[in-house]
């Protein structure tokens, strides 16, 4: 990969080979599809995990906070990665065994498509998921997966971003715990098998209904785990990620780009994270 430097506010170009041919790609200036966590109340919320905490040290005389007079600011955090904002997760979130995320999360930039899909009613489209929908579910689907799946991209992708639409800056405070949120149907995720992706984004807070009975029938099919089975050696898909609760704006486009999944280096089934895209020209 060749990179050309410019100005901190300029694009920062650089062309790379991917499959024979060759691409530029603009470093300086990518789509970031993350929800932070917030300690301050705001923020989605999912399951009924407490609100995320940010708690000044106190330790004799010293407090971690310079408005209360200590000499430097110095918090103790407590969030739940799953619920609190974007975060990648690895099979290890169904396993018995522990299953650190940062261990599977690759490096570098991943070839990356991004669709835009309309859930569906799931009494409305005959695909399933496991258990059997409810009434009021909404169906990320196999049939429009395919629908929005162009016919020729310019390399193969190993990432899925999925849009739901409509689309609205609310999802980055959304209550989940008040609303339906879409999930896959198990069509959908045996496509994504079938496609070969690896890594998954979505801007739901689960691949799964909340209240799904334990099954988690769309993660296993994903993470290549069978029904019952909670043994990591049995899992068929280690090397791939689901991301959840990301945020991807309008100025994204449809369409092939580059991936990057940034986290910090802590230990844990998941993580909260930092989606990247970068849109890519043919040269």
């Amino acid at each position: 990969m060749e990179t050309v430097q410019t100005g901190a506010s300029e694009p920062q170009w650089a062309t790379l080979a991917i499959a024979g041919r060759s691409f530029r790609v603009d470093l300086a200036h990518p789509h970031d599809l993350a929800i932070g966590v917030d300690f301050d109340g705001g923020g989605p919320r999912w399951f009924d995990s407490p609100r995320s905490r940010s708690t000044p040290l106190a330790s004799g005389s010293f407090i971690g906070q310079v408005r209360r007079g200590g000499s430097c600011n110095c918090s103790t955090i407590s969030f739940t990665p799953h619920c609190d904002g974007t975060h990648t997760e690895s099979a290890g979130h169904i396993t018995r065994e522990s299953f650190d995320v940062r261990s599977v999360v690759p490096d570098g930039l991943l070839p990356a498509l991004l669709l835009s899909v309309t859930p569906t009613p799931a009494d409305s489209q005959g695909e399933a998921s496991r258990p059997a929908p409810v009434a009021g579910d909404l169906l990320i689907t196999r049939a429009a997966l395919e629908q929005a799946w162009p016919a020729a991209l310019p390399y193969v992708p190993v990432a899925l971003i999925v849009r739901t639409i409509p689309n609205s800056p609310s999802k980055r405070q959304c209550d989940y715990r008040a609303v339906s949120a879409p999930f896959l149907s198990l069509p959908a995720a045996t496509l994504l098998v079938e496609r070969g992706i690896e890594h998954l984004v979505l801007d739901v807070p689960s691949a799964d209904r909340a209240s799904d009975q334990g099954l988690l029938s769309a993660h296993r099919e994903f993470f290549g785990l069978a029904a019952g089975e909670s043994a990591r050696a049995a899992v068929r898909r280690p090397q791939c990620t689901i991301t959840e609760l990301a945020y991807i704006g309008d100025a994204a486009s449809d369409g092939a780009y580059l991936l990057a999944l940034q986290f910090p280096s802590l230990a844990g089934d998941a993580l909260p994270s930092r989606p990247l895209l970068y849109p890519v020209h043919v040269l």
